[in-house]
Order: structure tokens, then sequence, then C-alpha cells
């Protein structure tokens, strides 16, 4: 039996896990570096001991991309069905309350529109709390309208990728959303509107082979897990020992598919420099 039980909930994060991290206590990276737990906020969830960047969600995201966390959501109560009648260990209407009553989000990406260093940008943020961030019917539509937005409105485009890949409880529905949202990036290439794609840990599956990896400038957190199928499943297939570091950022940098790793705090000022090089903007 144990000597002292928690009374009192901490502060939630978006992970799968939901770490507790109470307020005024410490929190430990996984290279065992120890951390006040309000000091970390302040750092942007990244430990300052190591650099390790802690999984966060869109609200954190929104607030470090738009100025004074000013923004309009857009399709903000667009939320997922069960058209499949889905049961695996529970029925998929069931998982999704479950995850919204848990969550308090309608699914697992938002949209945002605002200003970011005094220009406007729309910002598709996933979050990895909601069924693992995986891609459904409603993620994909929630991102194609935040991509004609885009187009209509003549505004840059920023995909945040924090997923494991399509949501098998919605079988062939999930698995269109890879060439719809991949189309309609099309569409904004056409248009001639910059797309920057943030992949953060973990980008993965579905995610990887459509939008994520589609960018005019593909950049990354420092440390983030990018790759289609998981180290255990490629070791397995090919039968031999993977390479050290193998679907980090850094390797996937080294090896041609990322343009940029860009540290947490560097990131406002990183895609806003990116987008005006595209446009042949003044500096902001």
């Amino acid at each position: 039996m144990a000597w002292f039980k928690r009374t009192t909930k901490g502060i939630t994060t978006a992970t799968e896990d939901k770490m507790d991290v109470p307020k005024g206590l410490w929190y430990k990276s996984p290279t065992g570096k120890v951390i006040d737990a309000e000091e970390l906020a302040r750092n942007l969830w990244v430990s300052p001991e190591d650099g390790f960047h802690v999984r966060i969600g869109s609200a954190e995201y929104f607030e470090i991309l738009f100025d004074n966390n000013e923004f309009v959501e857009l399709d903000a109560k667009m939320s997922s069905k069960d058209p499949l009648h889905f049961v695996d260990t529970k029925k998929y209407s069931d998982r999704l309350k479950d995850v919204m009553a848990k969550t308090k989000l309608k699914d697992a990406v938002r949209t945002g529109v605002g200003k970011s260093k005094g220009k406007e940008l729309v910002v598709c943020c996933m979050d990895f709390a909601f069924i693992g961030g995986s891609m459904g019917a409603v993620v994909g539509e929630k991102i194609v309208r935040g991509i004609d937005y885009s187009i209509k409105n003549n505004v840059p485009f920023v995909m945040i990728s924090k997923s494991g890949g399509a949501r098998m409880m919605e079988a062939a529905y999930s698995l269109m959303q890879l060439a719809k949202t991949s189309v309609k990036l099309a569409q904004l290439s056409e248009a001639k509107i910059p797309y920057i794609s943030l992949c953060t840990d973990p980008t993965t599956g579905g995610t990887t082979a459509s939008y994520a990896m589609l960018g005019d400038i593909n950049i990354s957190e420092p440390g983030a897990l990018i790759g289609f199928a998981g180290p255990r499943v490629v070791k397995d297939t090919t039968g031999k020992d993977l390479p050290e570091g193998f679907q980090t950022a850094e390797f996937v940098l080294e090896h041609g598919f990322l343009d940029f790793i860009t540290p947490r705090k560097d990131l406002k000022d990183s895609i806003n420099l990116y987008i005006d090089l595209i446009q042949n903007n003044n500096i902001r």
C-alpha cells in the first residue's frame, strides 16, 4: 500500500497518456533531467537542461504562433460520427464521447486564423491527445476547409502534424483523406500561396504519406519521430537492425526529407521568415 496518495489532479498536457505534471512540482525528461513544472511551461515546454521538447497540443502552438494568442477558430463545432458502427474493445461512438469529454476537443485537429508577426496566417494543428492524433473524415475535411480559406483569402498556410496516422475506426473514409488533402494542397500550390509543414513528435503513417511531407518547406522540432511504419515494424519486415537515431528528425534531415530543424522558441520567427522569403516580402 502506498504511503502517499495524490488528492488533486495537476495540470494536464496534450499527450496520449495525459502526463500529470502538478503545478509547482517537478517534471523529469526521458534523459533524466529534472525541471520545475512552472519553469517548463515558461520555457515553452522545452527542458532547458537537455532541450527535450515535451509534446504539446494546439492550444500551446496557437499561443506560440499567433500575436497575443488572438485567433478565430474555423469549424470549431465539427465532430466525427460513426458511419461504420465500428466496434473494437468498445464502440467507436462511445470512444468519441469519452475522448471528447476527457480532452475538451471535438476532433484531432483545430484550425486557427489570426495574425503572426502582424500578418494573417492560417494554422491547422493536430492534437495527439485525441485518439493519437489519428486522421479521420473530419480531420481531412477541416484541413481542406482551412486550405480553402487560405486560397480564398490569399493567406499563407501552416500545417502542424502530430499523428499516429489514419484512424482505423473509419477504414476507407480515413484513407480517402490522404488523396483529398493532397489534391487540395496541389490547388494551394497552383494559387502560389506558401505552405509550411511542421512535423512534431510523432508524425507517422498516412499523415507522413500525405500532407506532412508536401510543404514548400518542411520543418521539424528537434528529436521528433518522423516516419511511415514504426521502427519495430520496419525491423520485423526487413529483418535488419536499424541505424542509430532511425526516424528521428535529425536522421530524416540528414537523408533529405526535411529542410530544417527548428527549436520551438524559434518557430514563430522561422515560419514567418520562410513565408517572407517565398513571397519576396520584406523580412519581418
